[in-house]
């Protein structure tokens, strides 16, 4: 009845009344009429429905309440983001008690400037907080907690009962109980992390806020005592033996954790015959196992500056599941034959034994195929890994000329010592190697993808959709006001358009600055039970198959080959099961996913901030990479980035926003998105992720006068 409701309503641009719908499901009993007004009071409960004042009924999306999470800024206002829509304002007298990551419904009152929509909170669906990671403190016998989270704006009072050893300057996970009133609440500390000085313990702190768990439950420790730590007889029955082929992994020096192995093969008529072989992780991490339940919970392995957090145990993650050199292990292989023109002219995705000759690093593959040096070692595969570039190159021009989008965004390494304080900060590299290993891989992930697809069975994909035409056009407008004026059309957003802007700025100097925007301008790829496409990899059909160590999607997907290709496996009580998991699993996945990155992100931000305390006073080169009317950010070569206070400049700056510039009012001095500057770093802070720098002079000056030395000379 709700399905029908829903559909009724969807098909009209006005309210209806309950007769009206009782109308439209052409009820005929007394009994079919109550069973409607029940379900009309479900889905009003629920939020999907709307009732006007004058008791119609129109889907909720389509009245004038919205609902939403909310994102409260560290200033005290916040947003309430909405799905395919303009998000809303909310002043932070407008709360009305609603926290950061709330599900709410917000009332749209108005228009602020530059037309943004502004409202007000009228109902909490759904509190998100349930725990919350600060620093303990104790005052008059009662426990309180400074939150660690600076948009978090409450009070967490902790009773002598509920404290389980906390003391001073211990951080902690709290429970959250209770309103007391306000936004004072009970709570109970439900885990010690450390005292806030001790090493890593800043970094377990951002872990707890993002609800990544760091320890496995009792039960998983009992089932590994029952994985062996070594390939079976008994496991290899049904597999293909390609133990005697050439067969290696390409991987950073520190990784621990080898999902994947190539393979490379020139065939007689020309074709390449390339192999890649997968950890079979899904046979050891059976469904519904402990072992299993812990790993869809994580969704994926978290990668930190000083530690991995892995989605399945280390016993697995480096041991009986990892591709390490030498030994026999168990995989799902994807076996190709690809033409001249990249085409797949046939394949084979089938359960083999393999054993990787070489623990290969991009490094040494780098050394290899970029200056023609051959590391020890590496003589008896040297021309496999030429073919496999030649091969790469060709793969690449073919994802290039279908409009794959590469927005060459810089990564940051960071360095630490024993106690995880940051020595050094330098940009991650990218080569040849890195590159023939994505290429590898999205090619395989494209390949069992497209198989299954064809075969209509339930699935889970790798998708990312097109963007917004709006938010294209924003993007195109802000460009406008640094000069760029880019002619593609817009009523084709085809990859291939975006493709030819990003071509269009690859030689302007704020290009760095400019693709990271355009990237975020982007919808966010995630999982879905349904084929919808991959934009950014210009791609019909993808998944992710190549890293079930540190990816629960891919995990499942193995665990769907098996099923489908392997074992035969496609009754209809099969399919309907995985018809409803794969929802749960896409939806979790995806969460987990934009955790762990944020996680991520967060703990670089600390970690950056933290190397600058030690670089107080110096002086660094950098890029303006941001112009606002409140200061200039800059991003240093080695990534890090921080913030020039017009406020603490020597003059007033007028921010221009039609130039997305900032002149001085005396000196006229012009400072512009993409301007190289000198600068000294004046403050920065661990706790609050915050660096400040001054502005020294700009090396734009004296690029223009040795540009016109030059100029000069030569005439």
């Amino acid at each position: 009845m709700g399905d029908r409701i829903i559909k009724i309503l969807k098909s009209r641009n006005k309210a209806l009344s309950m007769e009206e719908l009782d109308h439209e499901l052409q009820n005929k009993t007394v009994e079919e009429t109550q069973e409607l007004e029940r379900t009309i009071e479900e889905l009003c409960s629920e939020y999907i429905v709307h009732k006007t004042n004058k008791e119609r009924y129109m889907l909720f999306e389509k009245g004038p309440l919205k609902k939403g999470y909310l994102h409260v800024n560290r200033r005290g206002y916040g947003f309430v983001d909405l799905e395919d829509e303009e998000d809303i304002y909310i002043p932070s007298s407008n709360l009305n008690g609603a926290l950061h990551n709330d599900l709410v419904v917000a009332e749209v009152t108005g228009r602020r400037e530059k037309g943004k929509l502004e409202g007000r909170i009228l109902k909490i669906l759904e509190r998100k907080l349930e725990t919350i990671v600060g620093e303990f403190y104790l005052e008059n016998g009662v426990g309180y907690i400074i939150p660690d989270e600076e948009k978090l704006k409450m009070t967490i009072q902790i009773s002598k009962e509920n404290i389980h050893g906390a003391v001073d300057g211990h951080k902690v996970l709290v429970k959250i109980l209770d309103l007391i009133e306000g936004t004072t609440y009970s709570g109970e500390v439900i885990k010690v992390l450390g005292h806030k000085n001790d090493p890593g313990v800043d970094i377990l702190s951002i872990v707890y806020k993002y609800d990544i768990e760091d320890t496995f439950p009792d039960e998983v420790y009992e089932q590994l005592k029952t994985i062996p730590e070594e390939v079976l007889e008994e496991d290899r029955k049904g597999r293909t033996d390609l133990t005697n082929q050439v067969i290696f992994t390409i991987d950073g020096a520190d990784t621990k954790d080898i999902d994947d192995a190539i393979s490379i093969e020139k065939l007689e008529n020309g074709n390449y015959k390339l192999g890649v072989h997968i950890a079979d992780v899904s046979y050891y991490v059976r469904e519904g196992t402990p072992l299993d339940e812990a790993a869809m919970a994580r969704g994926t392995s978290v990668y930190l500056v000083d530690r991995v957090i892995p989605m399945i145990p280390h016993q697995l993650s480096n041991g009986i599941c990892s591709l390490n050199e030498g030994v026999d292990r168990l995989a799902i292989s994807c076996v190709m034959e690809i033409d001249e023109q990249a085409k797949i002219v046939d394949y084979d995705i089938f359960q083999s034994v393999i054993r990787s000759r070489k623990k290969m690093t991009y490094k040494d593959v780098n050394s290899i195929l970029e200056q023609n040096i051959v590391p020890s070692g590496y003589e008896p595969f040297a021309d496999d890994l030429r073919m496999m570039a030649d091969l790469a190159k060709i793969l690449r021009t073919a994802k290039n000329k279908r409009g794959y989008l590469d927005f060459d965004v810089d990564e940051a390494k960071i360095l630490v010592d024993e106690n995880c304080h940051p020595t050094d900060i330098v940009k991650r590299e990218r080569g040849v190697g890195e590159n023939l290993i994505e290429d590898f891989m999205i090619i395989a992930n494209e390949c069992v993808a497209t198989h299954i697809f064809y075969m209509e069975l339930p699935f889970i994909y790798r998708i990312h959709e097109y963007p917004k035409e709006e938010k294209i056009r924003e993007f195109l407008s802000y460009i406008g006001t640094l000069g760029y004026h880019y002619k593609g059309n817009l009523k084709d957003m085809s990859p291939k358009t975006i493709q030819g802007l990003l071509e269009y700025l690859k030689d302007k100097k704020e290009f760095k600055i400019l693709s990271s925007l355009l990237l975020r301008n982007m919808k966010k790829a995630v999982y879905r039970p349904e084929n919808l496409g991959h934009y950014g990899l210009a791609s019909k059909c993808y998944t992710h198959f190549t890293s079930p160590i540190r990816r629960y999607p891919d995990t499942t997907v193995h665990r769907l080959l098996r099923t489908y290709l392997f074992n035969h496996d496609m009754s209809p009580e099969t399919i309907r099961h995985w018809q409803e998991k794969l929802v749960f699993v896409s939806d979790n996945s995806s969460a987990k996913e934009r955790a762990s990155i944020n996680c991520e992100r967060e703990v670089e931000d600390m970690k950056m901030a933290e190397y600058m305390e030690d670089h107080i006073g110096e002086e660094f080169e950098g890029m303006i990479s941001g112009v606002t009317n409140f200061g200039l950010f800059i991003e240093l070569d080695n990534l890090v980035e921080g913030l020039c206070r017009l406020a603490d400049m020597k003059e007033f700056f007028h921010f221009d926003e039609a130039t997305m510039s900032v002149v001085g009012e005396k000196t006229k001095k012009k400072y512009s998105l993409g301007d190289r500057v000198l600068i000294k770093v004046v403050a920065a802070s661990k706790e609050e992720e915050t660096i400040d720098f001054e502005i020294l002079k700009s090396l734009e000056d004296e690029k223009a006068v040795k540009e016109n030395e030059k100029t000069n000379q030569k005439s």
